[in-house]
């Protein structure tokens, strides 16, 4: 090779070297530009809505519950908007029957082109049933903006349907094409709602953009995420994700206890692929992105949802390992698991002192008595209460969040002399009711995890055990006892024996006997929680794991 194609490839190298480093550092937030609807989530004026639905309109939400009807609303017994598009939202915990007390979902311009709610197209009303201090979706939302995730404003309003008086309701923007307006420059990628309990693997709903149609640039990100080679999985999720942006969003949902969230649950967000962000390797200027390797120029960024639920475990960890794939890049990488403790001793000002967040929830709860006065005492004086109970999980969640990040990291599990680590404290888990788990006494003093199938002959149970490994090849291994296993089919793998959770065995233990058996896998990442699994699928028969045999042997480190 002469001299000026090696200088060629070195600035080639050079660029993506470049490319990668850029991908990772700080973006500054782009400030949401204000639009119509800026007044109405100021909270000056607090509305009063009499929403009207057909009769035939509202057999018709009764019977299927999710198709748009036709609809009137009727603020503040002084301006009438028709024709909006009005239909039932939530899941499940937060969905009424049209009857009770819905959650509803208001499509302004449905049925009536550039007919506009306040500037907005599109807004929902939640009956906050699993939130009765009617402020965590207002509270929270204003604290990831304030840490510069884009985030739909919320409010309230006190609401009439058909007449009944059906309370008040927290007013929540929608995920439209004015909020990306007021967040994005660029407003045709694509915008995906994540469903209920869905990775980005899935083929989750498309809401709108002029992207493919066919979830490619989801599944890009998935692929990516499972790049056998854990040094290439950063990297190339890079190319297709706001990683900084995403760090960001993860820190504040698991702040803010979000558990029903993406980064815990897999539910509850939307994924916007922003074009303004496409970033590639090689040249590339503002109007014209390369693209990379992926063919996509656009990068996701995520938005939550469904804050109705939170601060409800103070002592809930930051740094365990959830199952969504991004957060499992996240945890398992060294370099971005320090950055993303950095992000969160960043974002700590935003908690820590309490005061400004124990403040607005007094400003709030100050704002919202007379109206629910109005509704009886007794709902004034319960929310109250409520609201006393939200200040006193903030102020916990305040004081935990200093605790743990002043801890040191955990590390993963050392091995005694010679590689061998003796696996104790198992929990047990079954799929039935029927099994019966318990520990017993064995001969010669020693003790058991005993499984015995019961009476429905359906028998799917287990011992689980958790443990924190570096990269290397480990080895599970058990004395096993059967008595009269019988297998769930005769041509499936159901048996006695052990594995790691989400693999499949590669032993079996039948009838009775007493073997010995072993389970081998690999961590090729710099961490990874592995739960063991040891376990008896059968129709009839006992299984029991011999204690002290309980042990993983490291076969080898990276």
């Amino acid at each position: 090779m002469d001299r000026s194609h090696r200088t060629i490839r070195n600035v080639c190298g050079l660029a993506w070297l470049l490319f990668v480093v850029s991908s990772l550092l700080a973006e500054e937030p782009a400030k949401p530009k204000p639009d119509d609807s800026e007044l109405l989530f100021k909270g000056d004026n607090f509305l009063r809505l009499k929403i009207e639905v057909s009769t035939e309109d509202a057999e018709k939400i009764k019977a299927d519950g999710r198709p748009y009807v036709k609809g009137t609303i009727i603020e503040n017994d002084a301006v009438t908007y028709k024709n909006v598009g009005i239909k039932l939202k939530g899941a499940a915990g937060s969905f009424r029957e049209f009857e009770d007390r819905p959650a509803l979902t208001i499509n302004s311009d449905k049925f009536k082109k550039k007919q506009a709610f306040h500037g907005l197209d599109k807004f929902h009303l939640n009956n906050s049933v699993q939130d009765e201090s009617y402020l965590c979706e207002l509270i929270c939302s204003e604290i990831f903006r304030a840490a510069g995730v884009p985030t739909p404003r919320a409010t309230h309003a006190r609401v009439w349907l058909n007449g009944r008086d059906v309370g008040l309701y927290v007013l929540k923007e929608g995920f439209d094409s004015r909020f990306l307006k007021r967040h994005f420059a660029k407003t045709d990628g694509n915008l995906y709602d994540g469903g209920f309990l869905q990775d980005i693997d899935a083929n989750l709903e498309k809401d709108a953009g002029d992207g493919p149609d066919d979830h490619s640039d989801l599944h890009a990100i998935a692929e990516a995420a499972r790049d056998p080679d854990p040094n290439k999985r950063a990297t190339r999720v890079a190319e297709l994700i706001d990683i900084e942006a995403f760090l960001t969003f993860m820190a504040v949902e698991r702040m803010t206890c979000h558990w029903d969230g993406y980064c815990l649950n897999m539910n509850n967000y939307r994924v916007y692929f922003d074009p303004g962000r496409a970033i590639a390797p090689g040249e590339s200027n503002a109007k014209t992105p390369a693209l990379g390797e992926s063919g996509l120029n656009s990068r996701a960024v995520f938005f939550p949802h469904g804050m109705d639920q939170m601060f409800g475990d103070p002592g809930m960890g930051l740094f365990d390992h959830p199952h969504p794939l991004l957060t499992q890049l996240v945890m398992q990488n060294n370099a971005l698991r320090k950055r993303y403790r950095e992000k969160i001793r960043s974002l700590l000002p935003l908690f820590s002192p309490p005061d400004k967040l124990l403040a607005r929830c007094d400003n709030i709860a100050a704002r919202l008595k007379p109206v629910l006065a109005e509704i009886s005492e007794e709902a004034a004086n319960a929310h109250a209460d409520r609201v006393r109970e939200l200040k006193e999980r903030i102020t916990a969640r305040a004081e935990n969040l200093k605790e743990q990040i002043e801890q040191p990291d955990q590390e993963p599990e050392q091995f005694e002399k010679g590689g061998v680590l003796k696996l104790a404290d198992w929990n047990p888990a079954s799929e039935v009711e029927d099994a019966k788990l318990e520990e017993v006494e064995l001969p010669g003093g020693k003790k058991g995890l005993s499984i015995t199938a019961g009476p429905s002959g359906q028998c799917v149970a287990s011992w689980r055990r958790r443990v924190l490994l570096g990269a290397g090849t480990y080895k599970l291994v058990a004395t096993c006892r059967t008595k009269g296993v019988i297998p769930l089919d005769d041509n499936d793998n159901s048996a006695a024996g052990v594995r790691t959770s989400k693999s499949e065995r590669n032993t079996q233990v039948l009838g009775t006997s007493t073997k010995s058996v072993e389970f081998q896998f690999t961590v090729v990442e710099d961490r990874r929680e592995v739960e063991f699994v040891a376990e008896l699928k059968a129709r009839k028969g006992q299984a029991i794991f011999e204690g002290d045999s309980l042990r993983l042997i490291k076969v080898k480190s990276k």
